[in-house]
């Protein structure tokens, strides 16, 4: 698998999106991500079977699938990871339903069928369905036995899982800001009990860390108003962009999507076509660092969310007062963001 050009593509797209264009240091990329994802999971795999009994029912066969998994969970993902997924694809899709997580499952077919591989059906099936687990495609389609093995590359019943353990170690280094989850003390504690991962009690506190420290993540690094504002503009550029390129139309031909990646800006700042001009001075702003300017931020109180509803240009447009300035919609910019501990507003340890 791992010269298939689908799967070592990966190497052009940041792990963390554009976040490298405020914090330097985060230029790691989605490759290196997977095979950190990939071999943590087998090292969970592992880990249970030496930890249970010694009639466990981890076989061989279960690390293999789960470790596929974990090294191609992420393949679907497009240029600038959820940047594409979340901002970009919805103005051309209609509301088309569309995930990364789906788009890696037709990319291996993909890839198995284009490169002609030889791998078991029922441990590809397998591979496909823990990629799918978190989702609500996938919670539809539980397994019925060995649920754990689900939860290890994407829990979707506790949000636990080792594409967490690697990316928040992983981008907090990068991006020179601390970590204090130390996700080899979970690894070597947790247990199967009644078909589900556990861990001991005195644990509380890391597993909150693991929430703490995504939610602060994205706080600080993936929602900062610099790297905000590069999205938006990087997200305008593509859009422009898109009908001389077909970049929303390859998200349909796994043979067309695999091309995309995060050199799409440089291949647009190249393009020396007319119609491509607006894109074009859009990618040469981000160069110069000519940014779309922060106005403000408003944090919406924890008691009012379910009842706020999103501000959008028009909200902005009617509700300014007089000036010598008049502000148009297409001026305005809004990013509504919303962090929690992956569950909403509840509490993932209440599970």
């Amino acid at each position: 698998m791992y010269s298939c050009l689908p799967l070592t593509q990966s190497q052009s797209y940041l792990f963390a999106g554009l976040t490298n264009t405020v914090y330097p240091g985060a230029v790691h990329s989605r490759f290196e991500h997977s095979l950190g994802v990939y071999h943590l999971a087998g090292e969970v795999a592992y880990r249970l079977r030496a930890q249970q009994d010694p009639d466990f029912p981890v076989e061989d066969f279960d690390i293999k699938t789960v470790k596929l998994a974990g090294l191609l969970h992420d393949i679907g993902h497009g240029p600038f990871s959820h940047t594409f997924e979340r901002q970009f694809l919805p103005r051309f899709l209609s509301g088309a339903p569309w995930s990364h997580e789906d788009m890696s499952i037709s990319m291996i077919d993909y890839i198995v069928d284009k490169h002609h591989i030889d791998i078991e059906p029922e441990c590809l099936k397998k591979a496909k369905d823990m990629i799918v687990a978190s989702t609500e495609h996938g919670s539809r389609n539980s397994p019925t036995e060995k649920q754990f093995l689900y939860d290890i590359v994407a829990n979707g019943r506790n949000g636990v899982d080792v594409d967490k353990f690697d990316y928040l170690v992983r981008d907090s280094r990068a991006c020179g800001v601390g970590c204090g989850f130390m996700f080899p003390r979970l690894m070597g504690s947790m247990r199967v009990l009644g078909d589900e991962i556990c861990y001991r009690a005195k644990d509380y506190l890391t597993v909150y860390k693991l929430f703490s420290t995504r939610a602060e993540m994205h706080r600080t690094v993936y929602t900062h108003a610099k790297v905000k504002g590069i999205e938006l503009m990087a997200v305008d550029a593509l859009s422009k962009a898109n009908e001389s390129l077909g970049i929303a139309d390859a998200v349909q031909n796994p043979g067309e999507f695999w091309k995309l990646d995060d050199t799409i800006l440089k291949r647009i700042e190249v393009d020396e076509r007319p119609e491509l001009k607006e894109a074009r001075d859009l990618v040469l702003r981000i160069r110069r660092r000519d940014i779309y300017q922060f106005c403000n931020e408003f944090a919406v109180p924890k008691e009012k969310l379910d009842h706020f509803n999103d501000v959008t240009p028009q909200d902005i447009i009617c509700s300014q007062k007089s000036s010598d300035v008049t502000l148009k919609e297409e001026d305005i910019a809004v990013s509504t963001v919303q962090i929690d501990l992956t569950r909403g507003s509840s509490n993932p340890l209440e599970r």
